[in-house]
């Protein structure tokens, strides 16, 4: 390579097969060019919380070194713009140990303040905040997000109803400003938070059939429920400082088993848990996440896609990024 890129990002939604591919490209490259793993996971962050976010085992972390992977407690909150500082040092520092930054997840939200920088918008409000989660309280976030498509109709279309954390904020944006959420996104970014999508190539593993991914995330889920997801929640739940509106805690998969825990203790000791109704709702949530993860991706022209749901998406990703990163294959 005579100009090495600053970094690969292998974008796509859940469970087409991003830990896969990045490990199998990390296998081809690492005769010729060490590759180190920033993961790009708003769920992954958060210790503790291994089943649900289908988080690289053990083998897999010490395959390859990851980072951003179990750097907050799930108490916490970590930001887009938390997420930028990290993934510009992390970036930094890779490259000056002579390897190759490869960012890997599906939030998109995350790759998009990468990529195009942060907005200047307004800070958080206590005040507002509190205001609308009474509203939301009284009305149900339904509502909420039936307000926000009357003000900032843009980014209505895009949340889904019950994404109370999202609406709240776009809600906020509104009442503090004067102006639709929408409009800092479409207005000039500031760009020394940039980073400059000519030097990042972004590869997205994206279905041609819907319904091979649809089957993917229920085969997952049902392994996740296998491998004990349910008592993860029990006990998260049981530290008694964690709350359903936390960030962590609104991630798909956890909120919906979270809800059936409750309803559990509300039904009194020794009442079932109805795991069928977890299953189908959390399905049902993954999907409509994995449906806004490709529309993410989709306004995103830079992109260069694969279709992951081809038998050998794999070898044509590794294909792939091997000729953009100029480096003959093996």
């Amino acid at each position: 390579m005579s100009s090495p890129l600053p970094a690969i990002a292998i974008a796509g939604p859940t469970a087409a097969g991003k830990t896969a591919g990045a490990l199998a490209l990390a296998a081809v490259l690492a005769p010729r060019l060490p590759v180190e793993i920033i993961s790009v996971d708003s769920a992954l962050v958060y210790r503790g919380m291994d089943i649900g976010t289908a988080k690289p085992t053990r083998a897999e972390l010490a395959a390859v070194p990851h980072h951003l992977i179990d750097i907050r407690d799930p108490l916490q909150a970590y930001s887009a713009a938390e997420f930028v500082q990290d993934a510009q040092r992390l970036t930094a520092e890779i490259r000056a140990r002579g390897a190759l930054p490869l960012l890997v997840g599906g939030t998109m939200l995350y790759f998009k303040a990468l990529f195009d920088g942060i907005d200047d918008m307004p800070p958080a409000d206590p005040v507002v905040r509190a205001r609308l989660e009474a509203q939301a309280a009284e009305q149900g976030w339904p509502a909420l997000h039936a307000e926000l498509a009357r003000v900032d109709p843009t980014t209505a279309a895009r949340l889904a109803p019950a994404d109370s954390q999202r609406i709240q904020r776009a809600l906020e944006v509104w009442h503090v400003s004067g102006q639709p959420l929408s409009h800092f996104h479409t207005t000039r970014k500031r760009a020394d938070s940039a980073q400059p999508t000519s030097s990042t190539a972004l590869f997205s593993l994206e279905p041609d059939d819907r319904a091979w991914l649809h089957e993917r995330i229920a085969l997952r889920f049902d392994a996740m429920l296998a491998e004990g997801f349910v008592e993860e929640v029990r006990q998260l739940r049981a530290r008694g400082d964690l709350h359903p509106d936390l960030p962590s805690m609104r991630c798909v998969g956890y909120r919906q088993a979270w809800e059936a825990l409750e309803a559990q203790a509300a039904a009194g000791p020794g009442a079932p848990l109805d795991l069928a109704g977890l299953r189908e709702r959390g399905i049902a949530a993954t999907r409509q996440l994995a449906k806004r993860q490709i529309t993410w991706l989709r306004s995103m022209p830079q992109r260069q896609s694969i279709a992951c749901d081809q038998p050998d998406a794999t070898a044509r990703l590794v294909q792939a990024v091997l000729q953009r990163l100029e480096i003959p294959a093996p």
